[in-house]
């Protein structure tokens, strides 16, 4: 997460018909909810703080993608970047990390309520950008069997991009619901979602990813 201090624009719900999308289904893998899970990145509440025109509208959209998950059998994880008072975990080496240190974030914050996260749903918690770097997360996905994620976070730039590019070289199945991640640099989140995640993962409309869920 490289978190900034404003967003661009608001952002509008998923609003958009989710029997078009069925009728698209064809070019949609199929999935197995034994073998699938829903993986919710870095949506807590220092980070939705720093973009108050869009929160609303991103966890609108992403408590419909949890809740679809849910009825469908699959299993939702969520992930927390977090640290210790003083920030013992940060290397002066990082330039991320000091970064978020001289903000002071990510101390005491918690996952959004908003998310209504069930006793049995894990949360991870990560030291660095990558929800995968130094966590037991691959270790959990292994234990259930599954190679197939369907991955949202905020920010594209941060989590999303290295959280993909580790589960890509780790040969998950990837999918990326675009209506569920947010960078407040629109230039480089529509750029990244066009060619680094198009390259990695079949990317969703939230539409379409409703429609694989039903």
């Amino acid at each position: 997460m490289e978190p900034a201090n404003a967003d661009p624009k608001p952002l509008r719900p998923g609003t958009g018909n989710v029997a078009a999308a069925q009728s698209s289904s064809t070019r949609l893998p199929a999935i197995d909810p034994a073998s699938t899970a829903l993986l919710v990145m870095h949506y807590q509440t220092d980070i939705l703080e720093l973009f108050p025109s869009v929160a609303p509208a991103l966890l609108a959209n992403t408590r419909r993608l949890c809740d679809a998950a849910r009825h469908r059998g699959i299993s939702v994880f969520f992930a927390n970047i977090r640290f210790s008072p003083g920030y013992p975990e940060v290397s002066p080496l990082n330039k991320n990390g000091q970064g978020i240190k001289q903000l002071g974030l990510f101390v005491d914050d918690t996952l959004s309520p908003g998310l209504n996260r069930q006793a049995s749903e894990p949360l991870i918690i990560a030291h660095r950008a990558s929800v995968f770097f130094g966590t037991d997360l691959q270790v959990r996905l292994s234990a259930q069997g599954v190679d197939t994620l369907m991955m949202a976070g905020i920010a594209s730039t941060g989590v999303v991009l290295s959280s993909v590019a580790y589960a890509s070289d780790a040969d998950f199945r990837l999918l990326t619901v675009k209506e569920c991640c947010y960078d407040p640099d629109e230039v480089v989140h529509e750029r990244l979602f066009a060619t680094a995640f198009e390259s990695r993962t079949t990317v969703l409309s939230l539409d379409e990813a409703l429609a694989m869920l039903t």
